[in-house]
């Protein structure tokens, strides 16, 4: 069985000996092969230079070979800046948008969905260079994208913020205007991830970051019905991965959105979840980010208990449930993937 049948069948819901195991934001600054190719170009130049989002793309797959699956090297922001607001990162750290939403002509100004094919033609070109590298080791290629409702709150805050208010207040007093850049967002993602799906793409993660700053009965109207929109613009039966941090409560109806598959934060007991959600809908995650940076022992133990909360139930996909810190130790790496891809 190659990587990519491991990885499909396990979203598909089909008994495996050991579930496929990739980790969220694989690329980072924990990996020197990433911090090397760092110091020579920005960040924003590996993510629009196809050659070298490709090589980020592949660092973790040539250090940890049991890795299931790899996650197109980018941003969820190249969406707003495909549509007229670039970003950039601050000194001090954190996002900054060039300019921030504030009015509905600002709004109404945002390209249209029709210009994300050419202007995010590097994405289409570095998944194909992906594709073609891994095309001998059948590794499972994973594209992404930010939900309407996350992207919107960088657009409307003008960076990062610890709150985004300014996002929650359009949404209580203009309701218009919201659902005018909601209904942009969502055309320009579909768009979006049919060029990665056209490109080559086996599967796509949608990342609802902040959905869970939402008061829980807001969420449905501000965030899940547009995701629900999008999902449901996609081809028939793509499978389609939703990860929303802080969420919890909202679990039920995420797993009847249309997605393939729930990626869970590190606060859920994934086994409990499982008893909760359809059988048909496959789970991903969820072991705590921090544990990367204790010991290989640690590691093992928790990766373990993890492993066998899960035994015998199908539709797993190991992960972390959040993205991999820059802190974390290779060592620690190992000792996870070696962990699941010995489990029996």
């Amino acid at each position: 069985m190659t990587h990519r049948d491991r990885f499909l069948s396990a979203l598909a819901c089909q008994p495996l000996e050991r579930p496929p195991i990739w980790v969220m934001r694989q690329a980072g600054r924990y990996l020197p092969e990433y911090r090397a190719l760092k110091a020579r170009s920005s960040f924003l130049e590996m993510v629009k230079t196809p050659e070298l989002a490709t090589e980020v793309t592949l660092q973790p797959l040539r250090r940890f070979p049991g890795l299931d699956a790899a996650i197109l090297f980018s941003d969820i922001l190249v969406i707003p800046e495909a549509l007229g607001q670039p970003y950039a990162f601050r000194d001090t750290g954190g996002i900054q948008m060039a300019y921030r939403l504030e009015t509905r002509a600002q709004i109404d100004a945002l390209a249209p969905a029709s210009a994300i094919a050419e202007r995010l033609a590097y994405v289409g070109d570095a998944l194909r260079l992906i594709k073609k590298e891994v095309s001998s080791t059948g590794h499972t290629v994973l594209g992404f994208g930010g939900s309407p409702w996350t992207l919107a709150t960088y657009m409307l805050e003008g960076g990062s913020s610890d709150d985004f208010a300014r996002a929650k207040l359009l949404f209580y007093t203009d309701r218009a205007a919201f659902e005018a850049l909601l209904e942009k967002l969502t055309a320009a993602l579909a768009a979006y991830f049919r060029l990665q799906i056209e490109a080559g793409a086996d599967a796509i993660q949608i990342f609802d970051s902040w959905g869970g700053i939402l008061a829980g009965p807001d969420y449905e109207a501000a965030s899940l019905r547009w995701i629900r929109q999008l999902v449901a613009s996609l081809p028939p039966g793509f499978p389609v991965i939703l990860y929303a941090k802080g969420t919890a409560p909202h679990l039920a109806v995420q797993a009847a959105s249309g997605v393939r598959a729930i990626s869970v934060d590190w606060t859920a007991d994934l086994a409990l979840v499982r008893a909760a959600l359809p059988a048909q809908v496959a789970l991903q995650g969820n072991l705590d980010p921090v544990l990367m940076t204790t010991t290989p022992e640690i590691v093992r133990a928790q990766a373990a208990r993890l492993l066998e909360s899960m035994r015998g139930r199908p539709g797993h996909v190991f992960n972390l449930g959040h993205g991999i810190t820059p802190d974390a130790k290779i060592e620690c790496m190992e000792a996870l993937v070696d962990t699941v891809v010995t489990f029996r």
